[in-house]
């Protein structure tokens, strides 16, 4: 946000704003997405917590699924509403193209993990 807030008087100032605007939209993009990345990472604990851990406990592999899957899609929304604002596109479909596939893999290991949930409890 700071970005947006530096001077545009002379064409070095705009040139010099445009640019870390362009830095800052592309961080704004970068760090949801490692959140969907460490979020989705996750979830192979609560696999592993659903299929070996405590049977008493098998819930919370469940409810633990259900909130990571939540921070993947979460962190995917942020990512995208920062992609209209970037000009470099082969970044923007590249960073896009990876976060939907995490999107769709969270939803995989959920349903996966909440199957195992379903035949413990």
């Amino acid at each position: 946000m700071n970005a947006f807030g530096l001077p545009q008087k002379t064409e070095n100032e705009k040139i010099f704003r445009k640019e870390a605007i362009q830095l800052a939209t592309r961080h704004a993009m970068e760090i949801p997405f490692r959140v969907m990345q460490v979020s989705y990472d996750s979830m192979e604990v609560m696999l592993e917590m659903a299929k070996n851990g405590n049977p008493n406990s098998v819930s919370d592999a469940g409810v633990g699924a259900l909130a990571a899957r939540s921070a993947v899609l979460g962190a995917g929304l942020n990512v995208k509403i920062n992609a209209g604002s970037r000009v470099d596109k082969v970044f923007v479909n590249q960073l896009l193209e990876k976060a939907c596939e995490l999107e769709e893999k969270a939803k995989e290991r959920e349903n996966q993990i909440l199957e195992i949930v379903a035949q413990k409890i």
